[in-house]
């Protein structure tokens, strides 16, 4: 059976615990024909004001729609749920994370495309999604694509965040190549999704643009202080912090 590339992308409720997803979209790759999934559904769960800032789902736009675990989307991502298949997405964790919530567990290999980035181009000012829709000129191809799929591109929509993504990647790719000649690009972008990544400077509070070891020096204290209490700290920080402190 030929592998089969699924690019995906979700808006939510908001970001909390208890918070759900209204929105999937998702493209398959592989076939011979693009897959293109892009559905709203209703919840329980009120769309807080903050999240609708950030995409534009309003309440009226959920009503009548089904529940996620109901949709033809959600029943398809649940076919192709298998290990030979490969998951792609920016900023996996959180994805994933929200679909487990509607009792998706993944099988398939993870590419997480914010992390790629971070391994492959460091020096980036941001590594968010909108930001190399700009910074590589995406925006200047998506048009075309969009056209031939019958899709509208929209930051922070769902279907419209899996096209740029999906430009993305093949741009990740070449990097990708170039920086690890004679290794299969893809397998190599599921290896980096998995290698943790060494902060080397704060990006928040009193101490942001001090480096790690700095801070390691002079306030030991305040990393293990953030280590025991601040239960949103990212791997990757974690990861560093823990580090530094060896």
């Amino acid at each position: 059976m030929a592998k089969k590339y699924v690019i995906l992308d979700t808006e939510t409720t908001g970001i909390g615990e208890n918070d759900r997803i209204i929105q999937l979209g998702f493209m398959v790759l592989g076939a011979k024909e693009i897959e293109v999934y892009n559905e709203f559904y209703s919840s329980e769960v009120d769309i807080s004001f903050e999240a609708m800032e950030v995409h534009g789902i309003t309440p009226d736009m959920l009503e009548g729609k089904p529940s996620c675990v109901d949709s033809e989307a959600y029943k398809r991502l649940c076919e192709l749920n298998s290990k030979e298949n490969y998951l792609i997405i920016h900023n996996a964790d959180f994805d994933i994370g929200m679909l487990q919530k509607e009792g998706f567990v993944n099988e398939m290999k993870v590419i997480d495309t914010l992390r790629v980035s971070k391994h492959v181009l460091p020096d980036e000012e941001s590594h968010r999604l909108q930001y190399f829709r700009y910074k590589m000129g995406l925006y200047k191809e998506e048009e075309k694509e969009a056209e031939e799929l019958g899709i509208v591109v929209k930051a922070h929509d769902a279907i419209g965040d899996v096209l740029v993504l999906k430009l993305l990647l093949s741009k990740l790719r070449v990097v990708v190549q170039s920086s690890f000649i004679g290794e299969n690009p893809v397998e190599k972008m599921v290896e980096l999704t998995q290698t943790p990544i060494f902060e080397h400077y704060f990006r928040f509070g009193k101490y942001r643009g001090k480096t790690l070891k700095e801070i390691a020096v002079s306030d030991a204290p305040y990393l293990r202080w953030l280590l025991k209490n601040m239960e949103n700290l990212d791997d990757d920080m974690r990861y560093s912090i823990n580090k530094v402190l060896e």
